[in-house]
């Protein structure tokens, strides 16, 4: 595997810093979302040019480092269509950014049926999973214009909350363009949590061959409710999911998420120890 950091978990510094911080770090990879780690210069669509793009290619190839995934984690089952229609131009524009970039992939998570991108139960159901397919599949096909692939990642609060719904949203699309990104602490809730070994062995043999880069972060129980922090940190146990990368997935990128820049190199050091063991 390449163990790499989200950037804006990295102390907070210019773009071209943090990607030299997380190298230095020990990270090979890292995880891009532009909105979260640049504040200095614009972002919008239009700011996502080919001299933009080639410029972060060379940051990233001066420090050796890989681009795991571009973020562009918006609603694409939001009602306002206004909303929508601006959120799928944001994920064009990432997709052709990406392809000029280098990044591995274009992550996104898979919204809510509210204009807040809120949990409610509405969020499971099979009207919502309709929405989230119809208004997916053009973003989609941009990616297969484009050579990208975009991956999704599900999440117990969101549309494609389990590895079932996950399988039938990459059957019903058919596109070798369209793949998971495999963040096991996002499949729990507190109403799951206990039988979290066997939802995780679940998603590894459904989505196992589509699984293109994989999350790793710990949860804790606090006041009632779960609680994400740094791997190595709460009840989370990596051994399945190790083994499962050493076997079927040679060189994954694979990022940490919530670290804080004084526990990223303890959380780093945590799993790479458990991966010369496993």
């Amino acid at each position: 595997m390449q163990l790499g950091i989200r950037l804006h978990d990295v102390k907070k510094a210019p773009i071209e810093e943090r990607v030299a911080i997380a190298r230095e770090q020990g990270f090979a990879c890292a995880h891009v979302a532009l909105s979260k780690l640049i504040s200095e210069y614009a972002t919008d669509d239009g700011a996502l040019t080919p001299g933009f793009a080639c410029h972060l290619k060379r940051v990233f190839q001066k420090n050796d480092m890989d681009m795991a995934v571009l973020g562009c984690y918006l609603n694409l089952a939001n009602p306002n269509q206004e909303a929508l229609q601006k959120a799928q131009n944001r994920y064009y524009a990432h997709l052709r950014f990406a392809s000029l970039c280098g990044a591995g992939v274009v992550g996104t998570e898979t919204g809510a049926v509210n204009e807040a991108y809120k949990y409610e139960e509405a969020n499971h159901s099979e009207e919502a999973l309709d929405v989230f397919l119809r208004n997916l599949e053009p973003v989609v096909k941009r990616a297969e214009q484009l050579g990208v692939i975009l991956a999704i990642e599900p999440v117990f609060k969101h549309i494609v909350w389990n590895p079932a719904r996950a399988r039938r949203v990459l059957d019903s699309i058919s596109s070798s363009n369209l793949q998971i990104i495999f963040d096991p602490v996002n499949l729990l809730d507190m109403s799951n949590y206990e039988a979290r070994e066997d939802i995780f062995a679940e998603a590894m043999e459904v989505l196992g061959p589509d699984i293109a880069m994989i999350h790793l972060k710990d949860f804790v129980i606090k006041d009632g409710k779960m609680e994400s922090v740094a791997a190595g940190t709460g009840l989370m146990n990596y051994e399945r999911i190790l083994r499962f990368i050493k076997e079927r997935k040679p060189y994954v990128h694979v990022t940490l998420e919530n670290t804080v820049p004084d526990n990223a190199v303890q959380a780093r050091k945590y799993i790479q120890d458990l991966w010369e063991r496993a």
